[in-house]
């Protein structure tokens, strides 16, 4: 694929040397915040030729329409493709797609990538602005750069050095401070026949909080199974610490069948996630979570991509669930992309280390840092599996978050999407959660 990476905003794009502790930027580099960047680091222009529009705050009021409590209603509903991208015709624009769109094209003889006008809509609360810009010039990395200093709430690096302060950009992204959520998970099978798996999930984000009850925790996260009834009941409590190289993750599982809580080592990197048929690891969660320990971490510079944005329609409630699922992929015609700049990431397994995938692409919204495209190649170096997070605007928060994320295998002709809610009860960001709620003690009495 042709590589056409558009020159950065900023030149320390070229200080990749530099050791983790070091990488915070001047007092003089940071006024380009809020001026000619936005406060998280994205371009406030729009590109020269006005396909991509400029950022000017996202999505600022609920629409008079929505009630919270109900599923975010399409503001874009009526606009129609200006193109469809097609095995016809994918070579013709493959400068503006990923490797793993191109392969998802070429393998599925019905796969299209419907393009729509772009709109920037990321917003978030002001508090997640101030923050950024003061982390622009105090934020570190520690030493081994599997941990942060004097960074919270907002982007540590919106003025990125290197690959590694862009994924922990994506890592410690504001997705609310309290989330109660449900959501339905399938691994189809090669015919498109599956079997939901219901999940209950709460959330509480520590490193978003002004004044956290613990300081060396960036989540509490606990997710239940409810159905079907064979796998309901089994619970995960993660408790993702801020250096997980100096203090690994903690983590706990209630199985129904023992009737006990146990801790679990096993939740982590490349394990196979819960309930997933072997599709998914555990860092493909959010699609990447966890420590970036294992890899070398490289930032290549931003690009132009066709990505999955605004993804409304697929989040309708006016949908079932076999108006989505397909054999192979789900039904490309709900999905929307519009072009959009975004940070290319290159992540390589060091030599010393194991994990199933030896490279990972990622493709960083550049006004979310929100991941929304991430190519993962296998031990040989082959493309091996295709992720996409379809994004909205949850406008009450407001914040942009993935809807529903799909992680295509193109070896077993398999996906597992994850995340689908149009039949579920809508997210709720508003209901305080404390730390009482994700202790051990509290899985084992919840369990009984």
């Amino acid at each position: 694929m042709r590589k056409v990476f558009i020159s950065a905003v900023v030149t320390t794009l070229s200080i990749l040397s530099i050791t983790p502790s070091q990488a915070k930027v001047t007092a003089d580099q940071a006024t380009a915040l809020g001026k000619t960047l936005s406060p998280i680091g994205a371009e406030l222009a729009g590109s020269g030729d006005g396909t991509i529009p400029a950022w000017t705050g996202g999505i600022k009021q609920i629409p008079q329409d929505y009630e919270p409590g109900e599923h975010h209603k399409d503001p874009f509903a009526d606009e129609k493709a200006l193109l469809i991208i097609d095995k016809n015709n994918v070579q013709r624009y493959a400068d503006k797609l990923t490797a793993g769109q191109v392969a998802m094209v070429n393998q599925y003889p019905d796969y299209k990538i419907k393009v729509y006008p772009t709109h920037r809509t990321a917003s978030f609360p002001q508090k997640v602005y101030d923050y950024s810009i003061q982390n622009a010039t105090r934020a570190e990395l520690t030493q081994d750069g599997a941990g942060l200093v004097n960074a919270k709430v907002g982007a540590p690096f919106p003025i990125p050095n290197n690959g590694l302060e862009a994924i922990w950009n994506h890592l410690t992204r504001y997705r609310g401070e309290y989330i109660t959520r449900e959501y339905i998970q399938v691994t189809p099978q090669q015919d498109g026949s599956y079997t939901p798996v219901k999940f209950e999930q709460e959330s509480l984000q520590y490193y978003v909080q002004e004044n956290p009850e613990k300081d060396n925790l960036l989540f509490l996260y606990k997710q239940r199974i409810t159905a079907p009834s064979n796998l309901a009941g089994q619970v995960l409590l993660v408790h993702e610490t801020s250096n997980q190289v100096e203090d690994p993750r903690r983590a706990w599982r209630y199985d129904p069948g023992r009737r006990r809580a146990s801790r679990t080592p096993t939740v982590a990197y490349d394990a196979p996630a819960l309930a997933s048929d072997g599709l998914s690891t555990v860092d493909n969660f959010d699609m990447f979570s966890g420590s970036p320990d294992k890899y070398d971490w490289e930032l290549k510079g931003k690009k132009e991509i066709y990505v999955p944005y605004n993804a409304y329609k697929l989040h309708s409630d006016q949908l079932n669930y076999d108006d989505i699922i397909r054999p192979g992929h789900i039904n490309q015609d709900l999905a929307r992309y519009e072009l959009h700049r975004v940070w290319v990431v290159e992540a390589t397994l060091k030599e010393t280390e194991h994990n199933i995938y030896s490279r990972r692409t990622f493709y960083l919204d550049e006004d979310s840092w929100q991941a929304l495209l991430v190519d993962h190649y296998d031990e040989n170096g082959q493309l091996w599996r295709v992720g996409e997070a379809h994004a909205i605007n949850y406008y009450e928060v407001p914040v942009l978050w993935s809807t529903l994320d799909v992680l295509h295998d193109l070896k077993a002709k398999r996906y597992i999407a994850f995340g689908l809610d149009n039949k579920e009860t809508m997210y709720d960001f508003g209901t305080e959660l404390n730390y009482s709620k994700f202790t051990a003690s509290a899985l084992r009495r919840e369990g009984r």
